[in-house]
């Protein structure tokens, strides 16, 4: 590697990691973040939602959950992304050269989805995505060549399996082998003659097996649940939807980004081959399939526009390679003028989330809405529990010495969030626990935490604490289980000297009738 190249890796490698592990400290755990946290909690072979990857990686980079806080708990999520932005560049060295590497680990690192969203916050798109890369890598060494020997036979056994642990961090993954298998089918049909085709799909299928295991033993309550989000028949057609995933990804994946990787793949296909044929293809079949299907199921259901991510890393690379082309044709000296817009387009965005989640800055407080104010703030989902967890603390102990509530009463919740909010920063630092009321579209995995945690008994005791801004009375929780309900206290939440939002705690008083098992509806 040239000097300059290598330089400039290293200060992307470090400056990117340096960020996200100071911000990893700073910023609170989102909704999604304490809920897989849950997944760490309680190791299983599979959960109501997602197959078990996340939880193994937390609890493999937070050495088994012995290292607690925010940052260990994200540092799968800093370690796998600093790591994915090196995989990008070995790649686009692959393809093309080192400078299409060094554009493409650009490109990437100026996505949001990639540096953000799965690469500071903790999801199962972080080891996914790495997995995933690793996927792609072994498939170009394998399938796209024109000779079936012992090397490119042994890399296919490899995508295998990675693909197969990618499947196991999440259920897209399977378009992996779709857009492997599409390419054979179409372009390199030998592959069909070949026993490790079938050892390396029989490979992916031996490591998706505990989820399959798991899901017999729960009545396939997670393939249920997909089933039904992206089941568009039962659908009408949604303009709305349609514009949130189409504007969604644009945003996610970095609209200077996303122009730049579109724009190179139309190139390739209008026969500028700055990359091989073969190589182009296989990363267009990889592509555009995850893509453009969610893209047609938004029509009709709701969709979230990092489903499709995984999606992007493919023409990343070819928006990398392009780019390198595109500067070798024209003789320039200077960064490409996308790849700096880009990364200025990211710099934007932190700042502003940053701004706005611990400086208030952008959004200010609806107080004519009073104790049900910061319901339009979305930054308020990763501000205020630190706090709440403070102030219950002081609370609790004041109750409990007077003998308003049992001691180690437990904090009941309506839906996997705030529950799993409530149990990571409120109930864990004040030794208590969280039991979860409702169905199981609501409450998922915490219907099997509630079995875990003793679940629920006649004549207990609980607190109900909710936020304004997600208010859900507690006599609707469960109609006459509580032989009386106490409110007792309204927390207000102080984010640069403004009031954003407040916490209201009830005493929930001696259960009379114990609230319905959604675990009995699947047979458990």
């Amino acid at each position: 590697m040239k000097t300059n190249e290598r330089n400039i890796l290293l200060i992307l490698l470090g400056s990117s990691f340096l960020i996200r592990f100071l911000l990893s400290f700073w910023l609170e755990l989102g909704n999604d973040e304490v809920y897989y946290y849950t997944y760490a909690l309680y190791p299983a072979w599979s959960y109501f939602d997602h197959p078990p990857m996340v939880g193994w990686v937390i609890r493999i980079f937070s050495l088994n959950l012995l290292v607690q806080g925010e940052w260990a708990v994200r540092f799968a999520s800093v370690a796998l992304g600093t790591l994915n932005t090196y995989l990008i560049y070995v790649l686009g060295k692959f393809i093309k050269n080192r400078e299409a590497g060094i554009y493409a680990a650009l490109l990437y690192t100026s996505s949001i989805y990639c540096f953000v969203i799965f690469g500071l916050f903790i999801l199962p798109d972080t080891p996914q995505s790495t997995f995933w890369l690793l996927a792609i890598f072994a498939f170009l060494k394998s399938i796209i060549s024109s000779e079936l020997n012992k090397n490119s036979r042994s890399w296919l056994l490899a995508a295998g399996v990675f693909t197969g642990l990618a499947m196991l961090s999440k259920y897209t993954s399977a378009f992996l082998w779709a857009g492997a298998g599409a390419y054979i089918l179409f372009f390199n049909r030998k592959w069909l003659k070949s026993k490790e085709l079938y050892i390396s799909i029989l490979l992916s299928a031996l490591f998706f097996l505990p989820v399959i295991l798991w899901n017999v033993q729960n009545d396939w309550i997670s393939f249920t649940y997909h089933g039904e989000r992206v089941d568009f028949s039962k659908g009408r057609f949604r303009i709305d939807y349609l514009m949130s995933e189409l504007g969604g990804q644009f945003l996610y994946n970095n609209p200077v980004a996303v122009v730049t990787v579109f724009i190179a793949a139309i190139n390739f296909m209008k026969g500028k081959h700055y990359i091989s044929k073969p190589q182009g293809n296989f990363l267009l079949l990889i592509s555009f399939p995850i893509i453009f299907i969610f893209i047609i199921i938004s029509t009709f259901r709701a969709t979230l526009p990092h489903w499709s991510g995984p999606g992007y890393h493919a023409l990343i690379l070819m928006g990398g390679c392009w780019l390198a082309w595109k500067r070798e044709t024209s003789r320039q000296k200077k960064i490409p003028f996308h790849l700096r817009a880009a990364l200025s387009f990211l710099i934007l965005v932190l700042i502003a989330g940053i701004a706005q989640i611990q400086f208030n800055l952008l959004i200010k407080p609806d107080v004519q809405k009073g104790v049900f104010r910061g319901k339009k703030d979305f930054s308020l989902d990763m501000y205020g529990w630190r706090q709440m967890g403070k102030n219950f603390s002081d609370i609790q102990q004041r109750d409990e010495k007077q003998g308003k509530i049992r001691p180690n009463a437990p904090i009941i919740s309506f839906r996997w969030f705030p529950a799993a909010n409530l149990d990571y920063y409120v109930a864990k630092p004040n030794q208590t626990y969280v039991l979860a009321m409702g169905n199981l579209e609501r409450i998922h995995h915490y219907a099997w935490i509630n079995q875990y945690r003793g679940g629920f008994h006649q004549g207990m005791d609980a607190w109900y604490i909710v936020s304004g801004r997600d208010y859900k009375d507690p006599s609707q929780l469960c109609e006459d289980c509580w032989a009386t309900i106490v409110p007792t206290d309204t927390v207000p939440i102080i984010r640069n000297h403004d009031t954003v939002m407040y916490f209201l705690i009830y005493h929930l008083k001696n259960l009379q009738t114990l609230p319905a098992d959604p675990l009995t509806t699947i047979g458990n």
